[in-house]
C-alpha cells in the first residue's frame, strides 16, 4: 500500500475513483472548492486529476512542489501549462480515446439539427406556434461535408456521414492520401474545402496556427447553403466574423458547442435564429464520463508506479513498441544504479540497445537510463518529461544507439550503460522477467540490481573468494545473492554481491587490504 496523495481537483466517475482506491493511494476529492482551497491542498500531492475547468498553471504547479503527474480526464489541454510542467519534470497525460465516440456522435446529431431547424422548432411549438413552413429544412444526401482535422473524431464522422449519403471531402496536412482514401474522403486544401462545402465541421487542436482560423475573410469564398459545425475547440472559428457572416447571409447558419470563452451565457450569436449552441456537450455521456475517469486513474497509477504512461503528452518517449515497453523500467533502474558505481556526473553516456529490442528506436529506453542516472547524480528533479533536457544543460553528452543483436551471446536483449572506463548491462530473464545485472566493466556476472551491492575486482587466483566472504561473514553481513566472472583479460576477475544490509566503510577498508584484491566499489540499488 502507498500514502501518495492523488488530488481530484475536478469531479470524474467513481469507476475511477475506485480504481485509486484500490491502488492504495489517499485520494483528496478537491472537486468543487475555490482556487485559493485547491492550492492550499495540493502541496504534498503527488498526482493531480483534472478536467477542463481547472488551470494547471505555473502558480498550481508551484504550490505542488512534490507533483510528479497530471492526468486530464479528457482530450484537450488547453488549461495544462505544458512548458511549466515539462520545466519541472511533471508528466502530464490524456485520456485521447475516452470521448471521441460521443464528440462524433455530437457532431452528427449538431448536423442534423441544424439542417432540420430541430431546437427552432421545438422551441416555436412549445410557445404556442405552429410554423411548419418557417422552419423548412434541408437533406443531407448528395451534400458536400467538409472535415477540418482528420484525426480520430474526424474520421469517425466521415464513416457516419456516409451512411447519409454525403460526400466527404477533407482537409488535413498531416494525414497520408492512402488513409483518406480508406476512409472515403477526397483530401482538399483549406480554401477549397469551404468552397465546396454544405456542411463545414471542425476537428483541429486549438493552437496558434488553428485560432481564428475560420475568419470573415474566409467565410465570403463560401457558398451561401454552407452551415458550419464546431465540437472541436472555441476561438478556431472568429466568433465575431461568423456572426457577422451569418448576420448579413453569407452563410446559412451554424452549430456551435464550444466557444473561445467558457462557460459563456450571453453572447450575440444566441439572438440568431440560424444558430444551434449546446454547452460544452461533445463528452458529456455517461459512457464517456466513465472512460475518461478510469483512464485519467490508469495513467496517474502507471506513473506513480515508475511504468511506462501510453498517453502521456510531455514525456519525449512517443510511442514505444510492445518488445520495448518491458524495458524501460529496466533501463531506468539501470541508470540509477550505475550513477552509484560512477565516481560523479559523467561527461558522457553511452545507452545502447541490443537484441531484439534492438530493432526498435532506442530512445525510450535512452530517456529511462537518463532518467535514472541523473536522479541520483544531480540535486534537480528529473523525470522522463525533462531527462534529456536536463542532461545537455548539466554538460552530459547522450549517445544512443541500438544493435540487433547482444554482444553477450546468452541474452535476447541487453540494455547496456557505458561511460570511460566503466560500464554496466542489464537484461529481464526467465519467465518471471526478473532484472538481472549480467556484466560490469566487461566482466559477466548475473546479479540482481539489490539495494546493496559490493564489486569487487581481484586477481584471478585461488582463495579471493575465501577471504571476502569470511570478511563479510566476521563483521555480521550476510550474502543475498553473488556473482563471479572473468573478461578476456588474463588474470582478472570480479565479485558482484549483493548483501542484506549496507557494507559499513570500516569493512570496505578491511576488504581493500585484502591480498589480490585491486578494487571495491559499493554501489547501492
Amino acid at each position: 500500500m502507498t500514502s501518495d496523495v492523488v488530488v481530484v481537483a475536478e469531479r470524474i466517475a467513481e469507476s475511477g475513483l475506485e480504481r485509486l482506491h484500490a491502488a492504495g493511494f489517499t485520494v483528496r476529492d478537491c472537486s468543487g472548492l475555490s482556487r485559493a482551497e485547491l492550492l492550499a491542498h495540493v502541496g504534498d500531492a503527488k498526482a493531480l486529476i483534472v478536467r477542463s475547468s481547472t488551470a494547471v498553471d505555473r502558480e498550481l504547479l508551484s504550490a505542488a512542489s512534490e507533483l510528479q503527474v497530471v492526468a486530464r480526464a479528457g482530450v484537450g489541454l488547453d488549461n495544462v501549462d505544458l512548458e511549466c510542467a515539462t520545466e519541472r519534470g511533471v508528466l502530464v497525460a490524456n485520456a485521447p480515446e475516452s470521448n471521441v465516440l460521443s464528440a462524433a456522435e455530437h457532431t452528427m446529431g449538431l448536423i442534423l439539427a441544424l439542417a432540420r431547424n430541430v431546437p427552432q422548432a421545438h422551441r416555436s411549438l412549445i410557445e404556442g406556434r405552429w410554423e411548419r413552413s418557417k422552419w423548412e429544412g434541408v437533406e443531407l444526401a448528395g451534400k458536400t461535408l467538409a472535415i477540418c482535422g482528420l484525426g480520430r473524431i474526424g474520421s469517425l464522422v466521415a464513416r457516419r456521414a456516409k451512411a447519409f449519403d454525403l460526400h466527404v471531402v477533407g482537409y488535413d496536412p498531416y494525414i497520408t492520401p492512402d488513409r483518406a482514401r480508406e476512409l472515403g474522403v477526397e483530401l482538399v486544401s483549406l480554401g477549397e474545402a469551404v468552397a465546396q462545402a454544405d456542411f463545414l465541421t471542425i476537428h483541429l487542436p486549438r493552437t496558434t496556427e488553428t485560432i481564428n482560423m475560420i475568419d470573415l475573410a474566409l467565410l465570403r469564398t463560401a457558398k451561401p447553403s454552407l452551415r458550419v459545425i464546431n465540437v472541436a475547440r472555441g476561438g478556431i472559428i472568429n466568433e465575431g466574423d461568423l456572426h457577422t457572416a451569418l448576420r448579413e447571409g453569407v452563410i446559412a447558419g451554424a452549430a456551435l458547442d464550444v466557444f473561445s470563452t467558457e462557460p459563456l451565457t450571453k453572447s450575440d450569436l444566441y439572438g440568431l435564429e440560424n444558430v444551434v449552441v449546446t454547452p460544452h456537450l461533445g463528452a458529456s455521456t455517461v459512457e464517456a464520463q466513465d472512460r475518461a475517469g478510469v483512464a485519467a486513474a490508469d495513467m496517474v497509477c502507471l506513473a506513480l508506479c515508475g511504468e511506462f504512461v501510453p498517453f502521456a503528452v510531455n514525456s519525449g518517449i512517443g510511442k514505444v513498441a510492445e518488445t520495448t515497453k518491458p524495458f524501460i523500467a529496466l533501463a531506468e533502474r539501470l541508470g540509477h544504479v550505475f550513477a552509484s558505481y560512477l565516481d560523479g556526473l559523467p561527461d558522457q553516456l553511452e545507452v545502447t540497445a541490443q537484441g531484439e529490442i534492438g530493432a526498435y528506436s532506442p530512445d525510450p529506453i535512452a530517456i529511462a537510463a537518463i532518467t535514472g542516472l541523473l536522479g541520483r547524480l544531480s540535486d534537480r528533479r528529473v523525470s522522463a518529461v525533462n531527462a534529456m533536457a536536463t542532461a545537455q544543460d548539466l554538460g552530459v553528452k547522450v549517445l544512443v544507439s541500438a544493435a540487433g543483436a547482444s554482444n553477450q551471446g546468452d541474452y535476447l536483449n541487453l540494455v547496456m550503460l557505458r561511460s570511460g572506463q566503466h560500464s554496466m548491462a542489464a537484461t529481464l530473464s526467465g519467465r518471471r522477467r526478473q532484472a538481472r545485472i549480467v556484466m560490469i566493466d566487461d566482466h559477466i556476472t548475473d546479479v540482481p540490481p539489490a539495494r546493496h551491492l559490493l564489486v569487487i575486482k581481484n586477481n584471478n587466483q585461488p582463495g579471493a573468494i575465501g577471504r571476502v566472504t569470511t570478511v563479510l561473514g566476521s563483521a555480521g553481513i550476510n550474502i543475498s545473492n553473488m556473482g563471479v566472472g572473468n573478461t578476456e583479460e588474463a588474470g582478472s576477475a570480479m565479485m558482484c554481491i549483493a548483501t542484506d544490509t549496507k557494507v559499513g566503510d570500516a569493512v570496505i577498508a578491511d576488504l581493500q587490504r585484502l591480498d589480490g584484491i585491486s578494487d571495491v566499489k559499493r554501489v547501492e540499488g
